[in-house]
């Protein structure tokens, strides 16, 4: 039962580690801006259709 409650609690501080960290160096945007910037070089090379 404590082996038990010990993994799960060490399993939370690892997950809150991680989010923290994640958190703490702005990972999220910054993966986020490179998606952002590659998709922006695929539409920007799309043909567009001028008619309105």
């Amino acid at each position: 039962m404590i082996k038990a409650i010990a993994k799960i609690l060490t399993a939370l501080a690892a997950f809150f580690g991680l989010t923290f960290t994640i958190y703490w160096f702005n990972l999220d945007m910054k993966l986020v801006r490179k998606i952002y910037d590659a998709l922006q070089k695929h539409y920007d090379n799309l043909k567009r259709d001028k008619r309105l």
